[in-house]
């Protein structure tokens, strides 16, 4: 079946290998060629091809029941925060948080009705969220999601949200659009958001929003904490303080990457 471009230009290829990497979702680590044709909508010998491209390019590996992604495709993410400076960035400020407040800290970005991890510094813990570089949750249960969404116009909101999750999870937190928009009227008007217990038991954060310099809020950051370690008084009282701390000091450093001038050389032939 043909995909939908925006143009001549559109490359309906590239946009089916870029599905069939996207088949591969939580618990499917491994599928046979007739599920990944399935997942991605594709004819078996189409879905055939694009696997076989991807094996000959290192993305992914024949395995004893099907294929499955090789950690190559990790590259693709990885580029996307090299190019942004993001990690380096917020790495110091991250450590320094972590250092602080003995948890485990995040910056994740909004992909449709998503978050995506981008940037983690973790503490280890007994009982721990699993989480790492490319994670995604569902956004509106999630304190780093609330921070982002509460940022949106009502419109560019509900087609957002709109977004079917690709997170494969099922949150707690499932309110109403009366609730929801009560929930982000409140995180817009103190700057900040609290998720307890709400993407899922005994995980609670409290998230504020990364922006750039023009002021657009970006990206999240949270301390995210076990409830049966850390009680909502102690993350209000001593972790948010020094999280809101920290997200000025990453919001600065944004503005000031931003103003760095950026000079091309011409290539000396």
């Amino acid at each position: 079946m043909p995909r939908e471009g925006t143009g001549p230009d559109f490359i309906e290829a590239l946009a089916r290998g870029l599905e069939v990497i996207t088949a591969f979702g939580p618990h499917q680590a491994e599928m046979t060629l007739a599920e990944v044709a399935t997942a991605a909508g594709l004819a078996r010998p189409t879905a055939r091809r694009i696997l076989l491209t991807l094996e000959e390019l290192g993305y992914v590996r024949a395995g004893g029941r099907g294929y499955a992604l090789t950690p190559r495709v990790l590259d693709l993410g990885v580029a996307y925060v090299r190019s942004m400076g993001l990690w380096d960035v917020a790495r110091p400020h991250l450590e320094r948080l972590v250092a602080r407040t003995n948890e485990s800290c995040s910056i994740a970005q909004l992909d449709g009705s998503d978050i995506v991890y981008v940037a983690r510094v973790a503490v280890p813990k007994i009982v721990a969220l699993a989480v790492q570089i490319g994670t995604r949750f569902p956004a509106l249960p999630t304190s780093l999601g609330k921070v982002q969404l509460a940022a949106l116009a009502p419109d560019e909101l509900d087609a957002v949200l709109a977004q079917p999750t690709r997170s494969g999870l099922v949150p707690r937190w499932r309110p109403g659009r009366a609730e929801r928009d009560a929930e982000l009227r409140e995180v817009r008007a103190r700057g900040w958001a609290l998720t307890d217990e709400q993407l899922a038991l005994g995980i609670r954060s409290v998230a504020a929003p990364l922006r750039d310099g023009s002021g657009r809020v970006i990206a999240g950051v949270n301390v995210n904490c076990h409830a049966a370690e850390t009680s909502v008084d102690r993350l209000l009282e001593h972790h948010l303080p020094l999280l809101l701390q920290t997200a000025g000091e990453i919001s600065a450093d944004f503005a000031r990457l931003d103003d760095v001038p950026h000079v091309t050389v011409p290539a000396v032939s």
